[in-house]
């Protein structure tokens, strides 16, 4: 038997907002969370901007001792509070906490962690090393915290998908309890790798913009996009069998509906040019859910504002849509303003697409001005669209070939 899966709570800490409503209303006002970057010195590097988290204490938020917690562990702890509390799953309420589980990724883990330790070690010698220096690096950790603060024992998955990690995250979640492994998981993604060393990384990939303009930077579908924009923060989903969610009285956001998840087997770092991988992905999707692909689409869209995924994105949305709906088709990229959040990403445009199902708005894509011949669809550039959407998808692409697509519709009761 198969079970039928929604969205009951969302919690969010991201470079527009602390919380997920907070998140969510500056998206669709199209404000810009890319600015000058100010949490180290930046003399060195050729990149100077990114999607800082900000006002943000975390040790209040989360009313314990974070010292010994990583940064992609602090936000996803504090956007798991915000999610339970959301969904209504409460320390006192009564729920199977052995059919609860936590789907929680990062794309990097805890490299601030990691970074800081190396420099430890080598200015006073190994035997400075913190006790703590491998519970605060490995990626597998904020999962393990989130279950361990909620007391939740079901099924616990921390995926590793680069950019994609947090759509696979939910995708992953959707299936299990569609087959009945669990009532519940909080699915979702963190990062907080906003360190020298991961810009110069990412810089001498050529993966990001050196454009020093916050109000430029970040351009996706646009001809003159160069790269992406680093980002931080978390966002965690509470996925619910439905039944379960109706006995409980829960809200339902929206109805997750459609997962694909595919390998492009190209290249390590740049997309399939065929776009044969997401495009399949996004056809699994959408088979899963039994809807016509032009009735009412929203996409958010992975958008990275690179010159290689935007245009080969933009093929696989025509490819497995066809040219008719692909052109019917709302799509943004909301990274334009919240920059690229990694391992976090895909869950903040789920919550993206569950928002822009509820109330009928399309977030823009800020910083459109110049057309491009090959993005040639409808990109909502600058300026929120209201609009009936019936349903949605979100399409994540990652280092390595990892491509995810999510489908959801509203919820109607039925």
């Amino acid at each position: 038997m198969e079970h039928r899966v929604v969205i009951t709570g969302m919690g969010a800490v991201t470079p527009v907002g602390t919380t997920a409503p907070e998140t969510w209303n500056n998206l669709v006002a199209g404000v810009n969370g890319i600015g000058t970057i100010t949490r180290f010195d930046t003399s060195d590097l050729k990149v100077t901007v990114a999607g800082e988290v900000k006002d943000l204490d975390a040790a209040e938020r989360l009313g314990c001792d974070t010292r010994h917690m990583d940064l992609n562990v602090q936000y996803a702890l504090i956007a798991s509070d915000e999610a339970m509390a959301d969904a209504g799953l409460t320390a006192e309420d009564e729920f199977d906490r052995d059919r609860v589980g936590v789907y929680v990724g990062s794309g990097i883990g805890g490299m601030i962690s990691y970074t800081a330790n190396i420099d430890t070690i080598r200015a006073k010698g190994m035997r400075r090393a913190s006790p703590f220096m491998i519970p605060m690096m490995i990626a597998n950790m904020a999962a393990g915290e989130v279950s361990i603060r909620h007391k939740l024992y079901g099924p616990t998955l921390p995926v590793v998908t680069a950019c994609a990690t947090s759509a696979h995250t939910v995708g992953e979640a959707f299936r299990a309890i569609r087959h009945g492994y669990a009532d519940a998981i909080l699915a979702g993604g963190t990062e907080g790798a906003l360190c020298p060393e991961a810009i110069a990384g990412f810089t001498n990939c050529k993966a990001l913009t050196r454009n020093p303009d916050p109000e430029t930077a970040c351009r996706p579908f646009d001809a003159n996009r160069d790269g992406f924009v680093m980002g931080e923060g978390a966002c965690i989903l509470v996925l619910e069998e439905l039944e379960h969610a109706r006995t409980r009285g829960a809200h339902i956001y929206c109805e997750v509906v459609g997962y694909g998840n595919t390998a492009d087997g190209y290249h390590i770092t740049s997309p399939d040019p065929e776009a044969r991988g997401i495009t399949r992905a996004i056809a699994e999707a959408i088979a899963d859910t039994g809807i016509d692909a032009a009735e009412g689409l929203y996409i958010n869209a992975h958008g990275t504002s690179t010159k290689l995924n935007d245009k080969t994105e933009t093929m696989g949305i025509k490819f497995a849509l066809g040219e008719d709906a692909a052109r019917a088709a709302h799509i943004s990229s909301t990274k334009s303003m919240t920059g690229h959040m990694l391992g976090a990403t895909g869950a903040v445009e789920a919550l993206a697409c569950a928002r822009a199902i509820g109330e009928g708005i399309v977030p823009p894509t800020i910083h459109y001005t110049t057309p491009d011949a090959d993005c040639d669809l409808d990109y909502t550039p600058n300026a929120a669209v209201k609009t009936p959407i019936r349903w949605a998808l979100s399409t994540n692409l990652g280092f390595g070939g990892h491509n995810a697509a999510l489908a959801f519709k509203s919820y109607e009761g039925e």
